[in-house]
């Protein structure tokens, strides 16, 4: 009896590790884009920081 839980907690562990470097292994591989700043409205370029200098002298 004893010997049949350790073969059943053996294998659940080895289970366990290989779903955990799987997991690891997509995350790593995962290919993150990042958007342009050109089309970030979150982003102030100098050429706005510019014409906000400009719009406020005139």
């Amino acid at each position: 009896m004893f010997t049949l839980i350790m073969v059943i907690s053996v294998i659940i562990i080895i289970i366990i590790i290989l779903a955990a470097a799987l997991t690891t292994s997509k995350a790593y591989a995962y290919k993150h884009t990042v958007d342009p700043i050109e089309n970030n409205p979150n982003v102030k370029t100098t050429f706005d920081e510019k014409e906000k200098n400009n719009n406020q002298t005139e």
